[in-house]
């Protein structure tokens, strides 16, 4: 039976990604993990996140879980989910400038204040609702229609320096980065576990993937 180790470093909505990870495969062994052994020998890791960046980072650092993530990029599959894809980057405007993972170079940037719809209505921040996402090919969009709609709820951005890696854009009101993939990682800024049968299947092509672009 394969294996998914979730990381559970303090912050992350990690009852409710397990068990959409559990419904999309029901065949996968499902952990929700805070050491570096179990984490190292399952088949494939989650990294999700909710909450500030600084929070973030002190608790990767405090538990060495920023080490064990960059090994895990170099090792096998690696799903980034929302502030586990911005964590990926190499710094955030969050808090007043915090420094990341640096495995994606690039910045994680701010919505504009000031942000307004096509037809000047102002729009708010943090921008939270179901978006339609326009895809790039990769194995992780398999059995999903184009432009399909995922739940969103952040205030922060990534803007990768790199745009080969962006697997995925969508609107607000302009168009910006929703998913990045190189190698075996592929990160989305949406919540896949709270975006019904899309977000499922994208869990379980995830639970399927061999980290082949």
């Amino acid at each position: 039976m394969s294996s998914v180790a979730v990381i559970d470093y303090g912050m992350g909505n990690l009852h409710s990604i397990a068990k959409a990870l559990q419904h999309a495969a029901p065949n996968v062994d499902v952990r929700v993990v805070s050491d570096k052994k179990s984490i190292l020998s399952a088949d494939r890791v989650v990294f999700p996140g909710v909450g500030a960046m600084r929070d973030c980072m002190h608790a990767l650092q405090a538990t060495e879980l920023n080490l064990v993530i960059a090994q895990v990029a170099q090792t096998r599959p690696l799903l980034g989910i929302c502030l586990g894809m911005q964590a990926l980057l190499t710094s955030s405007e969050e808090n007043g400038g915090i420094e990341c993972l640096n495995i994606f170079p690039g910045q994680v940037k701010h919505f504009a204040e000031d942000l307004c719809a096509v037809n000047g209505e102002r729009l708010k921040i943090p921008h939270m609702g179901w978006n339609q996402v326009e895809q790039q090919a990769h194995p992780l969009w398999d059995n999903i229609a184009q432009n399909s709609r995922f739940y969103f709820v952040h205030s922060y951005y990534a803007q990768p320096e790199d745009s080969a890696i962006i697997a995925a854009t969508t609107e607000y009101p302009e168009n910006f980065a929703c998913a990045l993939a190189k190698d075996n990682i592929f990160a989305v800024q949406f919540h896949p576990e709270k975006s019904q049968i899309a977000g499922l299947q994208l869990l379980n092509n995830f639970l399927h993937w061999d980290g082949q672009a």
